[in-house]
């Protein structure tokens, strides 16, 4: 069924380091109404620092929200709720007006290094039960770090970038979700944030948001900002979560079981678990939903960028000759960057092809073929570290290949299931929509995530690959990269085939 003009609608706002995206959808999934607007790209003033002027995000929140709110009409009246999406763990430090004393420091900044060795050590015992490995972009140094270079200044909070947000339209300081909290050094087990390492740092935790879960309501939008955005008074403020949570959400991952791989310019694979996936040595790391399971996943720094060689206009005529030509001659880890985050951390790692490709169209089907066993060894890695794996979703620019859809399938040994709109802003609106039109999140996905036809495994190209994902994990372990327990021939105890 369609939404109708009467139907309450929902707004996601996802603010990345990019552009602020706001989407306004009915209760059954439907998009009325889109928009954009650009944010000012992050400065990089030394190695490993990595900032952005949060000024600019209110603006460019208040342009989106407009957009969307005059496209829509006299029907921006039925806005019923909003939540806010946006990267993991960017914090800033402001004043009691909620202006920011500074630039934000973004969520991959590593300049805390020693800090976060502090951190790590004072806590070692709640991360290991959280199963956290901490390194020198988590939270808790990088928030020491932030209060110290604002020292002498009048801080009245860390602000994340949901929160402060959040503060502007409903007009006061409001709460922060557990998953935008998470990577700051909030424990989800024990509700609370990380005291011993905070304490360790000598960071003032009064500095700190009130940490609630995701869905909850904050309060309602105000009249500055109704006025300024077009959205309607006493429109609700729903807590959201993480960029990579939302679209893993409206990917289709809410019951246990189900896990999504959003293929972009990286690779993100993340689902949904009964318990606490913990992998303190590795990269694994696990967000909670507002009803209590978890979201354990990681995100790869190879993706949909291993193809930048090729212009866009040319992969649709490569797609077709790559499945024409069947399983590529070389194995390829077709890595773009320095540096791997998941499915293991190596900062140093680069790409590899062992061999010289026969041609062209060789060379493309051994970097379809190596992100794909890059996202069996994700879901390898997951299945021994004890989440099964019953279903996977698959969104992001990479579905338009068909060939790399098929290849995936064929390489995981399962099929996959398209999804059609895994977009972040569109996952914050399903949050929003939870606690009105839906009573959690599971009925959310059901009346709003819709999925493409499955594409099934090729049986004539499964040994061949099965062998080639072989060669690729002995590879990544030749090189010192690789050294789990879970291996090829481990693959039915681990849920993936």
């Amino acid at each position: 069924m369609r939404s109708g003009s009467a139907d309450p609608l929902f707004v996601g706002v996802d603010v990345s380091t990019g552009q602020v995206r706001a989407l306004c959808c009915g209760p059954d999934g439907t998009v009325h109404a889109r928009a954009v607007a650009e944010l000012p790209s992050p400065v990089r003033p030394q190695p490993g620092a990595a900032e952005q002027d949060a000024r600019s995000w209110w603006p460019a929140t208040v342009t989106a929200l407009m957009r969307v709110t005059t496209s829509l009409g006299p029907r921006r009246k039925h806005i019923r709720a909003l939540a806010i999406t946006s990267t993991s763990g960017t914090v800033v430090a402001v004043d009691r007006r909620g202006r920011p004393l500074g630039p934000a420091v973004m969520y991959d900044d590593a300049r805390a290094r020693s800090e976060a060795a502090t951190a790590a050590f004072a806590g070692r015992d709640r991360w290991a039960r959280l199963g956290v490995r901490v390194g020198p972009t988590f939270g808790p140094g990088r928030i020491a770090r932030l209060l110290s270079e604002h020292r002498g200044q009048e801080v009245f909070r860390v602000c994340h970038t949901a929160d402060l947000l959040a503060w502007r339209l409903v007009g006061a300081p409001t709460a922060l979700d557990w998953s935008h909290a998470l990577r700051s050094g909030y424990d989800v087990l024990a509700g609370e944030w990380a005291l011993e390492a905070f304490d360790a740092l000598g960071a003032d935790l009064g500095l700190l948001p009130t940490v609630l879960p995701p869905t909850t309501p904050v309060g309602a939008i105000g009249a500055s900002a109704a006025a300024r955005t077009g959205l309607p008074r006493g429109c609700e403020i729903r807590l959201g979560m993480t960029d990579g949570c939302t679209g893993q959400l409206a990917g289709g991952g809410t019951l246990p079981g189900s896990f999504v791989s959003v293929l972009g310019t990286t690779l993100v694979v993340k689902g949904i678990s009964r318990t606490l996936i913990r992998d303190p040595g590795g990269p694994v790391y696990s967000h909670r939903l507002p009803d209590g399971h978890w979201m354990p996943g990681g995100a790869s720094n190879t993706g949909g960028e291993a193809l930048a060689t090729w212009p866009a206009a040319r992969r649709p005529v490569l797609d077709a000759a790559a499945q024409a030509r069947g399983p590529a001659s070389v194995v390829c880890y077709p890595l773009a960057r320095t540096g791997e985050r998941f499915p293991f951390a190596v900062p140093e790692a680069r790409g590899f092809t062992t061999g010289i490709p026969d041609g062209e169209v060789d060379a493309y089907r051994a970097a379809l073929e190596g992100v794909a066993f890059v996202e069996r060894l994700a879901y390898d890695c997951l299945g021994g570290l004890g989440a099964p794996v019953n279903r996977v979703f698959t969104a992001g620019g990479g579905n338009r290949s068909e060939a790399w859809l098929r290849i995936r399938a064929t390489v995981l040994g399962r099929p996959i299931e398209p999804v059609a709109r895994a977009e972040s802003a569109f996952g914050a609106a399903m949050l929003a929509s939870v606690g009105s039109a839906h009573r959690g999140l599971p009925e959310a996905t059901a009346a709003m995530v819709r999925t493409g036809p499955v594409i099934e495994p090729c049986a004539a190209e499964q040994a061949a690959l099965e062998d080639r994902y072989g060669r690729f994990v002995a590879e990544l372990a030749q090189r010192g990269w690789w050294s789990g327990s879970v291996r090829p021939e481990a693959r039915s105890a681990t849920g993936v085939g």
